[in-house]
This record gives C-alpha cells, sequence and structure tokens, in this order.
C-alpha cells in the first residue's frame, strides 16, 4: 500500500481549487494536496494579461469541443479551459464579475440554505482586495486584487459613450447597489499584471509544509470502500499511484471535469455507466446533467488604430513589466441590458474588446479594430456532459444544446439588434474605418437586422464564451454544503454545482464557491 496520503485532497488547482486548499492549509494541524494535471503557470505568457489567446489549443488549455450542435449549424464549439496551475483563472480575460442579487436569491429559493445574495456577498468581500477600498459591497485585504482598468483605449471608451448615447445609463461598478447599463469592467490583475487563483491564494501559502502542490498529475478515479472514499488514483508523467485520503476529497475540476471524474469513479446514472463500461456504485441520475453555458456572438469592426499584437509587441511587453501600464494589460467595457420590463435581472450581456473576433476567437489577432457582442445571461438552455470512453484518460462527450431553447434565441436576437444601434452611433462612426455594412461584407456582422439576417449570423458566428455549469448541481447531485449526495466524504466546489447559470463571467463566483466549501469543511470538523 503506497504511504502517500493527506487529510484532505482538492483535486483540480483552478479558480476554486486553490481558494479551496489555501484555505483549508490555514490550519497547521491537517494535511493537504492539491492535484493539478497541468504545470505550473510561470512566465510572461500567464503573466502578461494580453497574451491570454495565445495560451489556446497549446498543451495549457484542456481543448475541448462540444459534439455538433444543431442550432449552430451543426459546428462542433471550442470550449478552452485552463489546464495549469490556477485553471482557467491563469488563462481568462480577468473581468470581475459577480452576478446579480437576483442569481443567488434564486440559488436560495431553490432549496438551497446560504446561498443568498447576502450569504454569498461576505465571501465575495473575503478573497477580494479592491483597490477602490472597502465599502458594502467591496472588501479589501483579501489575496485576490480587483483593480480599476489602466491604459484604456478611446475606442473602448467611445463604445460606452456611444451606449449612452443610444440611450443606456452609465454605471460605475457592475457589482455594486445595481447590475444595469454601461461601463468599464475591473479585473483580477495587480499592477497591470495577471492576479490568477494561483498567484492570489498559492503564492502567499507556498511556505506551508501542510500544502503539498502536485502539479502534472492526472486525477484518474476515485477510490472507494463502500460510499467512502479512500483515496485517488493518479498519474504523474505516466507512474500511475494511489494517494490516499483521511478526511475528504474535493473536486474542483470545473464543470466538464468533476462530472466525467466522477462518472468514471462510478457515480452518476447506473444505466449509462453500465452501457459505457464502468460498474456503476452509486447511482446518482442528474451527474453531468443541467449544463448551461453563455453563447454568443461578436460584430467587429476595423480601425485605424494598431492591433494590440503588433510589431511594438515586445515594446509593449518591457513597458507592462515595467510600470504596469499600456495595452497588454488587457480591459474590457460592457454592460447589462433587459430585454423587456417584464425580467427581473439584466438578462443580456454585452462584451466590447480591442480586436476583430473571427473564427470564435482563434484567429491571429492582428487586425485592427473592435468587436462588441452579446450573450443571453440567463439561458434555458440545458445540456450534458456524458461519458465518451471508459478510458480514464479519454475526453467527455459535452452536448451543450446551445439556443435550443426559443426564448434564448429571442433574447440573443434582441441583443445583436441593440448592438447594431449602438454601432450606429455617431460617435463610434468616428473612430471606426467599416460601417455595419462593410462589416457584413466581411462577414463580421448581420447583413441587416431582420430577424432572418440576424439569426443566419447567430448560427454561423455564435459561440461559447467560456462559462460552462451546473452540472454537479447543488440540490441534484450536491447538498448545500456541497456534499456529493450517498457518498460520505466527496465535496464538489465550482462552477458545476451552480442550479442556474449566474449573470455574468464566472470567475469570481468559482472563487466564491471554493470559500463557502472551505469554511463548510473548517466548520464540520470543529
Amino acid at each position: 500500500m503506497n504511504a502517500e496520503a493527506y487529510d484532505y485532497i482538492v483535486v483540480g488547482a483552478g479558480s476554486a481549487g486553490c481558494a479551496v486548499a489555501a484555505r483549508l492549509s490555514e490550519d497547521p494541524n491537517v494535511t493537504v494536496a492539491l492535484v493539478e494535471a497541468g504545470p505550473p503557470a510561470r512566465g510572461r505568457l500567464f503573466e502578461i494579461p494580453a497574451l491570454f489567446s495565445q495560451q489556446l489549443k497549446t498543451a495549457f488549455d484542456w481543448d475541448f469541443e462540444t459534439e455538433p450542435e444543431p442550432r449552430l449549424g451543426g459546428r462542433r464549439a471550442y470550449l478552452p479551459r485552463g489546464r495549469v496551475i490556477g485553471g482557467t483563472s491563469s488563462m481568462n480575460t480577468m473581468l470581475y464579475v459577480r452576478g446579480h442579487r437576483h442569481d443567488y436569491d434564486t440559488w436560495e429559493r431553490l432549496g438551497n440554505p446560504g446561498w443568498g445574495y447576502d450569504d454569498v456577498l461576505p465571501f465575495f468581500k473575503k478573497s477580494e482586495d479592491n483597490e477602490r477600498g472597502a465599502d458594502d459591497f467591496h472588501g479589501v485585504g483579501g489575496p485576490l486584487a480587483v483593480s480599476d482598468p489602466i491604459s484604456v483605449h478611446p475606442l473602448l471608451t467611445a463604445w460606452v459613450e456611444a451606449a449612452q448615447d443610444a440611450g443606456h445609463k452609465h454605471n460605475p461598478d457592475f457589482n455594486g447597489p445595481e447590475q444595469e447599463g454601461v461601463g468599464y469592467h475591473q479585473v483580477t490583475q495587480r499592477n497591470g499584471l495577471r492576479c490568477s487563483s494561483a498567484a492570489a491564494f498559492l503564492e502567499p501559502a507556498a511556505g506551508r509544509a501542510n500544502l503539498t502542490v502536485l502539479p502534472s498529475t492526472t486525477a484518474l478515479r476515485i477510490c472507494f470502500e463502500g460510499s467512502q472514499a479512500v483515496g485517488l488514483e493518479v498519474d504523474h508523467l505516466g507512474t500511475v499511484r494511489t494517494i490516499r485520503v483521511h478526511r475528504e476529497i474535493v473536486l474542483s475540476l470545473g464543470a466538464y471535469n468533476s462530472p466525467h471524474l466522477l462518472l468514471q469513479s462510478g457515480v452518476g446514472p447506473a444505466d449509462e455507466l453500465s452501457a459505457g463500461g464502468i460498474t456503476p456504485l452509486h447511482n446518482l441520475p442528474d451527474v453531468g446533467r443541467n449544463m448551461q453555458d453563455h453563447t454568443g456572438c461578436f460584430l467587429s469592426f476595423f480601425s485605424r488604430t494598431e492591433p494590440i499584437l503588433g510589431p511594438d509587441t515586445s515594446r509593449e511587453e518591457q513597458l507592462l513589466r515595467r510600470h504596469g501600464t499600456g495595452p497588454m494589460a488587457w480591459n474590457e467595457v460592457g454592460g447589462f441590458f433587459s430585454s423587456g420590463d417584464d425580467v427581473p435581472a439584466p438578462d443580456i450581456q454585452v462584451h466590447a474588446a480591442l480586436g476583430i473576433v473571427r473564427d470564435e476567437g482563434l484567429a491571429a489577432p492582428l487586425e485592427p479594430g473592435m468587436s462588441f457582442g452579446p450573450y443571453v445571461a440567463r439561458p434555458a438552455s440545458r445540456g450534458s456532459v456524458r461519458l465518451r470512453h471508459s478510458h480514464p484518460y479519454a475526453k467527455p462527450r459535452i452536448f451543450h444544446n446551445y439556443l435550443d431553447d426559443a426564448d434564448d434565441r429571442r433574447r440573443l436576437r434582441e441583443g445583436v439588434r441593440l448592438c447594431m444601434r449602438i454601432a450606429r452611433e455617431p460617435r463610434l462612426t468616428a473612430m471606426l474605418e467599416s460601417d455595419l455594412r462593410a462589416a457584413a461584407d466581411a462577414g463580421l456582422a448581420p447583413v441587416s437586422d431582420s430577424d432572418q439576417d440576424i439569426d443566419d449570423f447567430i448560427r454561423t458566428q455564435s459561440f461559447s464564451f467560456y462559462h460552462p455549469s451546473g452540472t454537479c448541481m447543488m440540490g441534484k447531485v450536491v447538498d448545500h454544503e456541497l456534499r456529493v449526495y450517498g457518498l460520505g466524504n466527496v465535496r464538489v466546489a465550482d462552477t458545476s454545482i451552480m442550479p442556474t447559470l449566474v449573470t455574468g463571467n464566472t470567475n469570481a463566483p468559482a472563487i466564491m464557491i471554493g470559500e463557502k466549501a472551505a469554511s463548510f469543511i473548517r466548520a464540520s470538523t470543529g
């Protein structure tokens, strides 16, 4: 029997996992192992914000894709996920967005006590070191740097002003008392450099003797004796071994890999497991179900400005490293909008950023310009994560069923129209080289604002905005303290536990979920 053992094993060193491991290891009387399939996040690729796109489809990316999506013309949508210490927080665009009060109050109404907005707000504030200072909505002194954008490009300022000209109010803080409106996003950066969950939580904890970080170590399956997890089988660079656990295993692998590891371990729909060649250990039908994500599209327009990754990129990188300024710091603007008076919270989010978006954002970002576009903030469409093969190294089968719901399609159509109206505002057109007609001719905007032309554009150009959630749904797969139903000592702590997708980006909520998971665990042991 392998003697390697820990009190807690946290699987996945992403946004939530780093928070869980760091908080648990604050207790010097316990031992914690943090297992991550990817390598450490070192060097300028992870440090310099605007280089995030250079990680896509590399060894640092899980590089998932959906099954053919019927409402996207049968295309397979690309699904990047960080395969590195820090997870996707090491490769995202760093927007700090918590979601709307309505989101969390809905979770509580669905039967999950302790997850209302007033319950989760203290955990957001606990993580935060906001440069604006402490107030009713923000905290200081936490590990996660939250900053205002630096070096905001005139095109982004023009977009915010044009949106106001189009009748939308300015909002100085999307995480404050109201979410609706347009403005500038705060970002998880410190001095213009990325502050990933690893930088925030793991680096300060690096000297703790009771915290062991195991990079390049792939989780293969959870080992059980009855319903009790006793260990984790892992592969470290070709060597397979079992790590024993004394207390609990916490899955923080994200909305694709957390349910997939449960399925590979015999926990999930029994009929699906048997058909896939895996002996069912515990029948839990909702593992991998309730999949949600934000899907949308960008309208892109050329300009006369230099592209971010242009001929002076090296100079800009050096400027950023020395002074924390310059376009390599990356920032975005955008807003939250309501499609009608009958919605309880904004149901459309729009992102606006520099660069031309082609091929799901995979084309080289060398053309000068800007892109902006909507997604439905709280989609009704649901998908699933399923087994592809009983072999633990196989990727999961991912069915997102994007825009399957007719109301999702209607809302996204209205979001595109909203963006087309902003694109026509003189304050913005004065700075752009292409108008809507020219953008349409280049395949970068709808031909007109008719339902048919917008639907054609959505079908051919929509893609994931990378916010998967729901596949280990709280109330179906885990209880309100994130314990997997029917198992003695396994919890899930990542966006897969979300009953409904939040109105906004998911990095900040994932960290909050990690904070709450650690508090549940520490409270349960006294």
